[in-house]
C-alpha cells in the first residue's frame, strides 16, 4: 500500500511540475483554488498507480530483488506513467496544427480545458492588477526602457521567452490603438514574462522616469 502511496505522490508532482511550467507569471495564483489543475495531478497520480499495478500483475522486475524492486517499481511507473502518456500513434494535419492521435490527444483536451479554466478565473485579477501597476505610467517612456529593465533584473528567463517577449513589443508599438490601451496591454505582456513582483520592483525603480509628465 505505500508503494501505491509514494507512486501516486510522484504522479502528482510530475503533473503539478508541468502546470508551474505553463504558468510562468504566478504559478501559485494559478493553482492554488484551481480544482481543475488538481484535477490533473489526479489523472497523473491515478496513471501512476495503474501502471504500477500493470508492472506489479505482468511480473515486471527489471532484474531486480527485494526494495531495489519496489524502487524500480515505483520510479519507473511514477516518471515512466506520464511519459507513456504523452506518446502518439501518429500525427494527423489539422489545417496549421498537428494534433497528436494517442494517449496524447486525450492529455491535450484536459490541459486546454485547465488552461480555459485557469485563465477565466485569473481574468478579471489580471485586469486589475495590470490597472493598479501601469496606473500613472507613460507608454512612450515605459515602451522601451520598462522590458529593457524587467529583462535586466531576471536573470534565468529563457532566449525564447525574451525573443517572443520582443516580438510582441514590436507588434504593439505599431498597432493602431491608443497609449493607454497600449499600456496596458505592456503591462500583460511583462506581467506574463517575469511576473508581477519583478514588474512591480521595476516600476518602483524606474520612478518617475517613466511616469506621466505632470500638468502645471
Amino acid at each position: 500500500m505505500l508503494n501505491y502511496f509514494a507512486v501516486a505522490v510522484i504522479g502528482a508532482l510530475v503533473g503539478l511540475g508541468e502546470l508551474v511550467s505553463r504558468y510562468k507569471d504566478a504559478p501559485e495564483r494559478a493553482l492554488l483554488g484551481s480544482p481543475s489543475a488538481w484535477f490533473y495531478c489526479v489523472i497523473n497520480a491515478a496513471a501512476s498507480v495503474t501502471a504500477l499495478y500493470s508492472l506489479i500483475v505482468f511480473d515486471v522486475t527489471f532484474g531486480k530483488t527485494g526494495t531495489a524492486l519496489n524502487w524500480a517499481r515505483i520510479l519507473a511507473a511514477g516518471f515512466g506513467a506520464m511519459a507513456l502518456f504523452r506518446t502518439a500513434l501518429f500525427t494527423v494535419r489539422i489545417g496549421t496544427q498537428d494534433v497528436g492521435v494517442g494517449p496524447v490527444g486525450f492529455l491535450q483536451v484536459i490541459l486546454a480545458a485547465i488552461d480555459r479554466a485557469i485563465d477565466r478565473r485569473r481574468a478579471s485579477g489580471r485586469a486589475s492588477e495590470v490597472d493598479s501597476l501601469m496606473q500613472d505610467l507613460s507608454f512612450e517612456k515605459s515602451m522601451i526602457a520598462l522590458p529593457t529593465f524587467c529583462l535586466a533584473l531576471m536573470q534565468n528567463l529563457s532566449d525564447d521567452d525574451q525573443k517572443r517577449l520582443g516580438q510582441s513589443m514590436i507588434s504593439l508599438n505599431q498597432a493602431n490603438l491608443p497609449d493607454g490601451v497600449k499600456l496596458r496591454i505592456l503591462g500583460i505582456y511583462l506581467l506574463n514574462a517575469v511576473g508581477p513582483v519583478a514588474l512591480k520592483s521595476a516600476i518602483t525603480s524606474l520612478g518617475g522616469e517613466i511616469r506621466k509628465t505632470p500638468t502645471p
